[in-house]
This record gives C-alpha cells, structure tokens and sequence, in this order.
C-alpha cells in the first residue's frame, strides 16, 4: 500500500544524509512489530500479517511497538476502533522515546459512550514536555470501517493526516524557543487501554466492564523512515515526506477540518494560560 499522506540548519540536515538510504517497510505485522504486552491479547490475524487486533479487558490491555527506531519518518496505519459503549478506553497510535526527557507524538483516540462521537486527541511531546494538545470529533464514525492516520515527522514539521486530509500542522519554532523533536529517535507504538478516570468526559463516564472484551483492530502498517541503528540514522533525502509541507490546498483543507471538527486548541485556551498563550501559537 502506498503511502498517502532553507536555512542554514536545513542544508546540514541534508548534507549530513545525502549519501544514505531509504528504508521502506512494505507492512508486514510479523516482520516489523513484536505484541510487547497484554498476555496474548494482541493477535496478528492473517498469514501475511496484514491485520492485528488490540483487546482490552477488566485485567489488561493490550499493545505492540515497531522492532526499529526512526529519527523522522512518515508513518501510516488503518484502524477500526473499539464499537458501541466504549467509555473509558483509549486506542491508540504514536511515536515515542525511550527515557524521562522523552519525545513523543500522538494520536489518541478516547472512547464514548453509544451513540456519542469518539474523541481524536492529538499532542506533541519534547524533551518529556507536551501541554500541546488538540481534539477533534471526527466526520464519520470511525469503529463502522478503516481509516487511515498518518503522522509525518521531518526536521521542518509534524503533519497529522486523517484519509489524507490534514487535520493538523505543529511546525518547527525552535528559532523562537519553541522545542522540537530532533534528536531523539522514536518507535512506532500502538496499543488499547483503560483509562476511565478521564478519557471519556473526563472521567464523569466509567468503563462498562459488561461489555468487554473491547477490540480495535489494526492493518496496513506502513513506515518510510530514517532508520536509527547503532547510533546513527540513516535517513532517504529522495522521499517526498523529508521536506514535505502543505500547500494553500491543504492549508484551506486543514483550517475547514478545524473550524468544524476541532472541539479543544491549546492556542485559544486562555484560562489555561492566562499570561499568554504559547509562543508558537501566535
């Protein structure tokens, strides 16, 4: 499956990787990704290891994580969330480092109750900081079919793409303060948890235990990515992604998706900071 989705600081960026190469993983759950936890709860459920599930119930979730780590990358995945009451569960699929300073970029995706949309949180991690989150209801209801989310994450941005459609945009601002993942590699992680004390209206919705086992399943896994391996990355500066940017098209697509689907924008939450809002907001 194909995947949709000049400062000084630049040119070393792509002079220090001109000479190495690409690394595309075609998407196989058996050869990229181990089930790190959940006691067999997670299952690759076709021969070619196309689709995996994620179960949830009273005594544990469940989850996976990439077997390489990337420095920048594009990364793209379908997934059919959990269906019906689904209060209180969080389905997720990310990036992240390793230790107490860590970096990370999510997609988290809160559970509701029947007939109540799923909430998409978004959030972006430096240095072990995030306080950088966006929600969005989503335009359809994503546990009926597949969709796919795709994070693309080079030195110049982040981009969040929903069936290709961006839904948001968190740009590099270091030069005015702002940090910004750039040293740290990050695996791909996915998993299916419990988190009732504020995942589903903040907390005021419980986890309905009757209803479990919760399942969300997983296909298509898809990384093109700057491969980190004994200490260095080796890093594609021939594919589109690495100085990917949106244009007035895409710029116009995101801004409709947040005028009517955004639902939380840090930017805009003034009793939150009431001294002023971040500084890569303004």
């Amino acid at each position: 499956m194909k995947l949709s989705c000049g400062t000084s600081f630049a040119f070393l960026i792509l002079f220090l990787f001109a000479a190495q190469s690409v690394h595309v993983y075609a998407g196989s759950f058996h050869k990229d990704v181990q089930i790190h936890w959940g006691d067999g709860r997670g299952k690759i459920r076709d021969r070619d290891g196309k689709l995996l599930s994620l179960s949830l119930d009273k005594s544990s979730g469940s989850g996976f994580q990439s077997n390489q780590e990337f420095l920048y990358g594009k990364a793209e995945v379908q997934m059919k969330l959990v269906s019906g009451n689904s209060a209180g569960t969080v389905t997720t699929f990310y990036l992240k480092s390793p230790g107490t300073t860590w970096d990370e970029i999510d997609f988290e995706f809160l559970g509701n109750l029947s007939g109540h949309p799923y909430t998409l949180h978004t959030n972006v991690y430096t240095k072990g900081s995030g306080d950088k989150e966006q929600q969005f209801h989503l335009w359809f209801d994503p546990t009926v079919n597949f969709h796919t989310y795709c994070i693309t994450w080079n030195p110049q941005r982040i981009i969040f793409t929903v069936d290709g459609i961006p839904i948001r945009e968190f740009k590099n601002s270091e030069s005015i303060g702002v940090p910004f993942p750039t040293k740290q590699p990050m695996r791909l992680y996915a998993s299916l948890w419990e988190a009732e004390h504020w995942a589903t209206r903040g907390g005021l919705e419980k986890t309905d235990w009757s209803k479990a086992p919760f399942t969300a399943f997983y296909r298509n896994y898809n990384v093109d990515g700057c491969v980190w391996a004994n200490g260095k990355s080796s890093c594609p500066t021939n594919s589109p992604w690495f100085t990917q940017q949106l244009d007035s098209n895409g710029q116009t697509r995101m801004k409709g998706v947040q005028s009517k689907y955004m639902v939380y924008n840090y930017c805009t939450d003034k009793k939150r900071f009431p001294r002023g809002v971040p500084a890569e907001c303004s």
